[in-house]
């Protein structure tokens, strides 16, 4: 499958609900990923916005969540398969019931319940929260990104530093939510009660759909 060039964050936009799935950087699928599909003159420009800067945008038209879900890489993936990228990465689970049966540990649980009582909150703040500060607890990266990797925790925008006269600049701070938050638990709801096996199975269908000539452990990095 040919994707075109995005030039902008509604192209983005446009290409994750054609698709569903978006890495932001290059894996093993040749092509599929805004990495590959930006126009380099876009990316670090002093003049206009890029790919980096267009996160924050297409998150807030509310189509896609973004996080790092793919092999502990940032992208995007629709609303209109978040409920069974969900129901497979958590395997049916819920939290407190993931966490109860071992599948995470004390740090896992310390971050989301902090993230779920503020709502939505930066790393920096969250950091601070949940002690992973200096002297404090560790692996605050592997952490969050494993609540990623199971849905259970996403990026809901970024914040930036500003200048004197307001202009942003520097690296964008992720602001972190649970998809419950962002988009009601109806979002998370599997429409015929799919098991986890089954979102497996209907997202797969889909990939192989999408590319054709690509092998089930190529497209598995993706599904996860």
């Amino acid at each position: 499958m040919r994707f075109p060039l995005l030039t902008s964050p509604q192209a983005v936009n446009d290409l994750v609900q054609e698709v569903g799935f978006l890495p932001f950087f290059a894996g093993n699928i040749p092509g599929f990923s805004i990495e590959e599909l930006c126009p380099p003159d876009l990316w670090f420009s002093s003049e206009q916005d890029g790919p980096w800067e267009w996160k924050g945008p297409v998150i807030r038209q509310g189509g896609c969540v973004y996080g790092k879900f793919y092999g502990g890489r940032a992208g995007y993936v629709s609303l209109d398969w978040l409920a069974d990228f969900c129901n497979h990465r958590r395997d049916g689970y819920d939290f407190e019931g993931w966490y109860e049966d071992g599948h995470a540990p004390r740090k896992h649980k310390l971050l989301y319940d902090c993230i779920g009582e503020h709502g939505l909150i930066h790393t920096k703040a969250l950091k601070r929260a949940c002690d992973f500060v200096k002297d404090g607890n560790k692996g605050f990266d592997t952490a969050i990104t494993r609540l990623q990797m199971q849905t259970f925790v996403t990026i809901a925008d970024f914040t930036y530093m500003q200048d004197k006269t307001g202009k942003p600049y520097g690296w964008g701070v992720a602001v972190y939510a649970t998809p419950e938050h962002l988009h009601g638990e109806a979002a998370l709801e599997v429409v015929g009660g799919r098991t986890p096996a089954q979102s497996r199975a209907r997202i797969a269908g889909w990939l192989e759909h999408l590319f054709p000539h690509e092998n089930e452990n190529t497209l598995g990095r993706i599904i996860g």
